[in-house]
Formats: C-alpha cells, structure tokens, sequence
C-alpha cells in the first residue's frame, strides 16, 4: 500500500464544534459538511459534528445530502444552492432542505412536493452584496409571498452570505448585516415571522455577535483553520487534517546538481536528497517547489527542491541530518516541535487555507482517530 495517507483527528472536530457552539448560543449550530467536509470526510465529520451539538448540516449539492441519508444521518441538512428543477424530486425523497431563489425553482419545489404529497421547508436566499447567486433584495418579498402562498412548502428560513468577514476592517460586512435587518423588517411588515433567520459564516460568527442571528453556518472553523490569517488565534481551534507520507529513497548529490522539471532548484552545497511518493495528482501543490515549500522530517523543517511532479516531491534534507528510507515525513501538520499550517502553506502559493485541504486527491486515503 502507497504510503501516503491522511489522519484525521474527530476529537479535533468535535472539540472545535463544541467550542463554536458555546461562542454562539443561543444562536444554533449549522455544520458545513460540503466537498466531503473540505476534504476531511463527509460522513464521519458530519457524525461527528452532530454528537458535538450541531443542529444542522450543509452541503452544496443534492448528491451530497443524499450521501448523508444513505449513511443514515437524520439531522437537517440544508442545501446551500438551489437545485436544478428536475432534482427537486430527490430533495423531497430524502428529506432535505433546499435553498431557492429563483421563481423557476420555486415553482419546481412546490411540484415535487404535491407530487410527493408532502409539505416542503425551503430557506430563501438573498444577495445582499456577494454577487454570487440569491434573489435581489427587490424581489425577495414577492418570493416569500409565493412560498406563503402554496399550501405544498413552507418558508422556514431567509438567509444571505457575507462576502469580505474575513477581513476584521472591512466595514461591508457591518453593511450587509444593516441591510439583511432592513430586509428582516420588511418582511415582518408583509407578515413573514417564522422562520429560522442566518446569516454568519466562521468569520461572522467569530468576529460580529450582531449577525448571529438564530443559526451560524460554520465551515473552516470546525475543521480547526481560521478563515483567514487575520483571524489566526481568535480562538483555540484544533487542527484537524495531519497530511503525512515516509521517505521512499535518499540520495547524496553534489553542489550544482539541478534537480526536477525545469532544474529550476540547484543544490547550493553537497547535500541528501530524498524523494517522497506524493505528488500534484494527490493535490500537493506543484507550485510549492518554487514557493519555498517546506515538509517535516524528524522534527526539522526541510525545503521543497524544485518543482512537484505528479507522483513525487524531492525534499533537501542537508547532510547534517539523519533521514532514511521509511521515515515519516509531514507535509500538513506538527511533527515534534514544528507545524505546518493550511494558512502557511496557502500563504506560500497566494491562495487560501480552504483551497489546500479541499484539494486532496482521491488517492490519499483518510485515517480516522
């Protein structure tokens, strides 16, 4: 078996859960579970997430919720997009929660639901500056009217997504929670009252207690990664994804030899070379070659040397240090004293931490402890 694997610590969840869980109350818990939970597992995370007081789950596509019901989880789960009409079907069959904005959806939401004899909770999404997808605010009204309206569905949350809360100085945040309120209180005067009312993302929820609201969504925050650097020690989060691989061969190669694709690494001085078996293919970056990439091998951090190739990365590992064939070798994660963060290595190659976790390959295999 390829040597290459990724642990996955559920303690670490459910530690991180229970501490949001506490930062909110008496605001409830939705644990986002989309991209097979940012690559951490979607079923034993979702589990996990639960039992540590989550109320309710989110995924972004219909496959993914009915993964979860196959798996036989019964919490709510919640669709962060609105389905494509012809999956509305499927969304009343497994009992799931869909989010519309759009009257095209509504109308296939309502059908699938009289077809099915069934009532349907639906959250109404609003656009209040990401630009992504939600109802203009203009329109939101004459959507809630229509979900009122149909004895087949119920409105049973109205809700938006904060698009800068991760940058703690950015005053649009503080604007989309004023404008999210405005809407709230037009809604109230339509007599729209009951329904569950969302809107914090990790960085919302960490950062403004006004836009707590009744339910937070949290993401990143429960796989133990700020959602930025900027919110790095805002609270004792765990890590949860330790990436590790072993040394498959050591080599000692003189000063000037070029190594990998493009011989953009040169050694400066005699030094060992060893090779790791894990590659782009697996969702190891190749950029961090030349990004100033690092891994852990005994407790020391040892340079990337030259670019990553599809199945392997060379790591210079200097001559005054002890590595052999076998040796465990983390890319993400602590090893003795040393760390290697999401944020740093996404820091490296301009990206975010999301970004460097949801990337992990299919041929890396998740260890659960």
């Amino acid at each position: 078996m390829r040597p290459t694997w990724a642990d996955i610590s559920l303690p670490a969840i459910a530690h991180n859960v229970g501490l949001l869980a506490e930062l909110v109350h008496p605001a409830e818990l939705c644990a986002v579970v989309k991209a097979d939970a940012y690559g951490h597992g979607m079923v034993p995370v979702a589990r996990t997430a639960v039992d540590a007081g989550a109320s309710t789950l989110a995924v972004a596509l219909v496959d993914e919720g009915c993964q979860l019901r196959e798996a036989g989880i019964d919490t709510p789960i919640l669709l962060l997009s609105e389905p494509r009409p012809n999956e509305f079907a499927q969304v009343v069959e497994f009992e799931l929660v869909p989010t519309v904005y759009q009257g095209e959806g509504l109308a296939a939401a309502a059908a699938a639901a009289a077809a099915a004899d069934e009532r349907l909770p639906v959250h109404l999404k609003v656009d209040t500056g990401m630009a992504r997808v939600g109802a203009p605010p203009a329109e939101v009204m004459m959507l809630a009217d229509a979900i009122a309206d149909r004895d087949t569905l119920e409105l049973a949350g109205v809700w938006t997504h904060c698009a800068v809360a991760d940058e703690p100085d950015n005053p649009f945040t503080a604007y989309q929670i004023e404008q999210y309120n405005h809407l709230l209180s037009r809604l109230r005067l339509g007599g729209h009252h009951d329904f569950c009312r969302h809107l914090a993302n990790s960085a919302v929820a960490m950062l403004h207690p006004a836009g707590r609201f009744d339910m937070v969504r949290c993401g990143i925050a429960i796989y133990g990664i700020p959602p930025s650097p900027a919110l790095a020690g805002c609270l004792p989060l765990q890590p949860a994804m330790t990436l590790r691989t072993e040394v498959a061969m050591v080599k000692t190669i003189a000063a000037g030899t070029s190594v990998s694709y493009g011989h953009h690494y040169t050694a400066p001085a005699d030094t060992q070379l060893a090779t790791i078996p894990i590659g782009y293919a697996d969702g190891w970056t190749r950029r961090l070659g030349v990004s100033g990439g690092e891994v852990l091998i005994g407790g020391r951090r040892c340079p990337i040397a030259g670019v990553v190739t599809m199945d392997q990365t060379m790591v210079d590992c200097g001559l005054d240090h002890s590595v052999s064939p076998g040796d465990e070798v983390v890319l993400l994660g602590r090893q003795g004293s040393e760390e290697i963060t999401a944020t740093e290595i996404a820091e490296r190659i301009d990206t975010v931490a999301y970004e460097i976790v949801c990337h992990l390959g299919r041929r890396v295999p998740l260890r659960f402890s």
